[in-house]
């Protein structure tokens, strides 16, 4: 076999192989030579076919088997001879004329074929000690358990059946039918649907005209569904109910004891505020670790700047931007309404592709010089995670994972990077800070906030558009 590099520039390789003719029937002798005792032909008696006329039947189907043996097992090989490790499996570029393939199985000419490729990048890790970060601590309030307590405990509140006029806080019980531009549409009706005014449970502007109806009362209601609404057929359009009043209940006072824990499958009221008290420290502690763990990312993004290769920042492009597309078409938004030109967008998103990908790398190699593995026992939790998440569908799942070797190893990588994350928490300087729970969620607020306006933004243009219609 003939190796030789005809490419190289940056991470990209080509590769030259020529197999020669004389090497492909030595080893397609072997083989014939091999299946000679086992060959069963009319006329001949086991282990005496003349291998002259054994090669006649058999020297092109089992040539073809050397040639796909040869492009399976080389590219291995190769890279391993010269020392390399290619970012994604190589290509295989070969003649596709079929007089030049009739040649090579019939021995008559050199198997010649390119393997093309990147190499993963040499990473010369560095001394993380120097990396500081802040990690955030909100010690959970009284008030804050206490808080949450009567929202959980809301869902038990009873309600008995009040004379006059519905007010805040009251329970109306209604039959509705919604019409958009005079037609119903899907989820725009119900019957004896229970609503409590004021727990914006409805479309906003909804439980507002309800105020002050009393049982038997007939309403028209008019209110427009917001620009973010989750069903994009609905976002922005005006729609008209008719509501029929059926009954009004007044709210019962609410105890909040060891019975009404019971009610909600916990032993006491003692066990029902530590629950929550750790739902809400599990939350924030959450977001501490984001908080952290991108400290840690953009300081390794500072530190190592190196070339990436583009088949793996294509590969993640890709990934990131059929999600973006899919979120978009399902809120039925576009670009525009983000305030970006598709260009635009595609730029910023393929500098996040860069930067998961050159990430990616290092705390690959960080993991592997730790030593860090991700064991068979946390896949099957990961797994398990994810039946969890299809109620009835767990044979389905279940199924798909064992089909799909690239979905495992998709359940496999954030195990690893938490690892490594864990591991670089235990090397570099970590200062804590109390901050309150206002200040940790800030960021998150802000992010929501962020969205809220481009809606908003989306919402106004529309509205202009329209008016400059009229």
């Amino acid at each position: 076999m003939q190796v030789t590099e005809t490419l190289k520039d940056g991470l990209k390789r080509e590769i030259k192989i020529i197999i020669p003719a004389e090497e492909l029937a030595t080893k397609l002798t072997e083989r014939l030579d091999n299946a000679r005792a086992k060959v069963n032909l009319n006329g001949f008696r086991p282990g005496k076919v003349p291998p002259a006329h054994l090669r006649k039947i058999y020297g092109k189907s089992f040539m073809a088997e050397l040639v796909n043996e040869i492009l399976a097992e080389t590219p291995r090989s190769v890279l391993a001879e010269r020392g390399e490790r290619a970012a994604a499996q190589p290509k295989v570029d070969m003649s596709d004329d079929e007089a030049e393939a009739e040649k090579v199985l019939s021995g008559r000419a050199d198997f010649v074929f390119s393997l093309n490729y990147e190499v993963l990048p040499q990473i010369t890790l560095k001394d993380v000690s120097a990396i500081e970060v802040v990690r955030e601590i909100v010690d959970v309030a009284e008030k804050e358990v206490e808080e949450q307590l009567e929202r959980v405990v809301a869902s038990t509140r009873t309600y008995s059946e009040k004379k006059g006029k519905a007010a805040k806080g009251d329970q109306i019980t209604l039959d509705y039918l919604g019409r958009i531009d005079g037609a119903a549409f899907d989820g725009g009706a119900d019957k004896d649907a229970r609503l409590v005014l004021g727990s914006n449970m409805f479309i906003p502007g909804f439980e507002e005209q309800l105020m002050g109806v009393a049982a038997g009362e007939k309403r028209e209601i008019t209110v427009t569904f917001p620009e973010d609404y989750q069903a994009a057929h609905l976002a922005g359009k005006k729609a008209v109910f008719d509501v029929t009043v059926k009954a009004v209940a007044a709210p019962e006072a609410l105890e909040i004891n060891d019975e009404t824990a019971k009610k909600l499958g916990i032993e006491s009221l003692d066990k029902l505020k530590a629950a929550i008290r750790g739902q809400i420290e599990s939350r924030y502690g959450a977001l501490t670790r984001q908080k952290i763990k991108r400290q840690i990312l953009d300081f390794l993004d500072e530190a190592y700047q190196f070339e990436a290769p583009q088949q793996l920042i294509e590969t993640e492009f890709a990934t990131i931007w059929e999600q973006i597309s899919r979120e978009l078409k399902q809120a039925g938004r576009s670009f525009a309404d983000e305030d970006l030109t598709e260009e635009e967008a595609r730029e910023e998103y393929r500098r996040l592709a860069e930067r998961r990908v050159r990430l990616g790398l290092v705390l690959s190699e960080i993991g592997e010089a730790a030593g860090l593995t991700v064991t068979e026992d946390e896949l099957q939790k990961a797994v398990y995670a994810q039946l969890q998440q299809f109620p009835g569908q767990e044979k389905q799942v279940m199924e798909y994972f064992r089909r799909s070797p690239e979905a495992v190893a998709g359940l496999r990588a954030p195990i690893f990077e938490e690892k490594v994350i864990d591991h670089l928490l235990g090397k570099i300087k970590v200062s804590d800070k109390k901050v309150t729970a206002a200040e940790l969620t800030a960021e998150e607020e802000e992010e929501t906030a962020a969205v809220t306006k481009k809606a908003k933004s989306a919402a106004a243009k529309k509205a202009d558009g329209e008016a400059a219609k009229e």
